[in-house]
């Protein structure tokens, strides 16, 4: 594995639009909970990009990581910054997408890591998020030091589709 780290901008982030498409598909089709549920079309995993991701990119109150293999797009974070005026010393982990075919290889552990090492530069002493309660993230965000604040049932469909509802998991790290 050859992985390397960056930083998009919004111009590479466009160009990208159809592989980071692909890689929310598939990590959803796999059970991610990340918003989505199946069935879940392509053209509404590109439009998720284009509409919710690239805006923040533009404005520069959204940063985004890809992590590459050898070329090869298999994993992404993104760090909002946009909070209110009293929360400027903070800021939220989202979306962190590793393809199902790529997983336990650290190229989550590597995506935290780059975006704690920003935020810190950033000047961001509070860095929160939340995962389904359970879910194979969370004792990653918990061995990256996030702690967690509590659980809310009933929080998000389940991604497959079903009327579950599963409950998520507040967390949160001083740096």
């Amino acid at each position: 594995m050859s992985l390397a780290i960056r930083t998009l901008s919004a111009a590479e982030t466009e160009a990208q639009i159809p592989a980071l498409g692909t890689l929310l598909r598939n990590c959803v089709a796999q059970g991610a909970s990340v918003g989505f549920v199946m069935p879940f079309a392509q053209r509404e995993a590109e439009a998720f990009w284009t509409q919710a991701v690239l805006p923040g990119l533009r404005a520069g109150d959204r940063l985004l990581w890809a992590a590459f293999d050898t070329g090869t797009l298999v994993g992404t974070v993104q760090l909002a910054f946009a909070t209110m005026p009293n929360q400027s010393h903070r800021a939220e982990v989202s979306k962190m997408l590793v393809s199902p075919a790529c997983r336990r290889r650290g190229i989550a552990r590597a995506l935290m890591q780059a975006l704690l090492a920003r935020a810190a530069e950033e000047g961001r002493s509070l860095i929160t998020l939340d995962t389904r309660s359970g879910d194979a993230a969370q004792p990653l965000y918990a061995s990256c030091g996030f702690a967690v604040a509590g659980e809310i049932p009933g929080y998000a469909l389940a991604p497959d589709g079903s009327p579950r509802r599963d409950p998520t998991t507040v967390m949160y790290r001083s740096l």
